[in-house]
């Protein structure tokens, strides 16, 4: 974990709130190697040392999500109960979250991709902790996340529609690619996406 001294926090966003409908089922809550969705990737970002929070944005079957999510270490917990009406709800109330607990950096991670490894968390933060208003990891086939943002990016933040989420305003904001090792960690959408993982 980080430095306790930090007095401007960097905080993991967990977007954890879809009702998955390609899945079937509440896709947070599959298991990976007996160990839910959810619980991995907040593993991942408990992982990291540049986190000092993880925030955790739940809706659909928020209450089994939260439960899971904490097996793998001390999470807070977001409500968001406009989930249905797509992603950037989701990014909005993490983002809120992180305004509330003086964060300098956020650094968004999505509930479905449980392959993301500690050393992108870190190399996205440390570039805006360095300057950068916005950073991606670039894996070697294809940008992908985490994706973190600077405290002065926020506000624009609390504005984003749609499920397409910040794509446009990281545009905007000129988003730097920090260079990640590996192929792009894949979405797990649908219940063949999580058998063709399990084969690997």
């Amino acid at each position: 974990m980080a430095p306790a001294e930090r007095t401007q926090p960097v905080v993991a966003v967990v977007l954890a709130a879809g009702q998955a409908r390609r899945f079937g089922a509440t896709k947070q809550l599959a298991e990976v190697d007996g160990e839910a969705l959810v619980s991995r990737v907040v593993a991942v970002a408990h992982r990291s040392s540049a986190i000092d929070e993880v925030h955790l944005v739940v809706g659909h079957d928020g209450a089994a999500v939260a439960t899971a999510a904490g097996l793998a270490g001390p999470v807070t917990v977001v409500w968001n109960h406009e989930h249905t009406a797509g992603q950037a709800t989701s990014l909005r109330a993490g983002i809120r979250s992180a305004l509330g607990s003086d964060a300098r950096v956020a650094v968004v991670l999505l509930a479905d991709e449980p392959d993301v490894p500690p050393t992108a968390v870190d190399r996205v933060a440390q570039a805006v902790l360095g300057g950068a208003s916005a950073a991606r990891a670039r894996y070697d086939d294809a940008p992908g996340h985490p994706v973190a943002f600077g405290r002065e990016t926020f506000d624009r933040l609390l504005s984003v529609e749609g499920d397409r989420g910040a794509r446009a305003l990281l545009a905007e904001l000129g988003v730097v690619e920090v260079p990640v090792a590996g192929p792009r960690p894949r979405d797990v959408d649908t219940p063949d996406d999580l058998a063709r993982r399990g084969r690997r």
